[in-house]
């Protein structure tokens, strides 16, 4: 009969040691799948993010440039105006001088 005990113990023993590897077999299966994706869905995002960065580099890139060329038109135009009215201011004092010293010149004919 202790043969018998013995022997279904070490029977159950023996299946709960196979069912228990099983076991850890399986969730170690889990695990890894588990890992396999997260590392897809990593590889994924940071696919994602680095075009979207390459478009946001890009559109920026593009801005600036257009941007600075508007400005670099705005100074040419602003300091092309602006030398026409030293022209127009230089043109106008050295006539106003010119007229003074006629003037000077005259009344001291006088």
């Amino acid at each position: 009969m202790k043969k018998n005990v013995l022997t279904l113990l070490a029977f159950g023993l023996f299946a709960t040691a196979v069912n228990a590897q099983e076991t850890v077999k399986q969730e170690a299966k889990n695990v890894g799948t588990a890992i396999e994706k997260g590392a897809k869905a990593t590889e994924k995002g940071v696919k994602n993010g680095a075009e979207w960065v390459g478009d946001k580099a890009q559109k920026g890139t593009k801005a600036t440039k257009k941007g600075v060329k508007k400005g670099t038109k705005w100074v040419g135009k602003t300091a092309t105006k602006g030398a026409k009215s030293v022209k127009k201011t230089a043109v106008k004092g050295a006539d106003a001088v010119a007229d003074g010293y006629k003037d000077v010149k005259a009344d001291l004919k006088k």
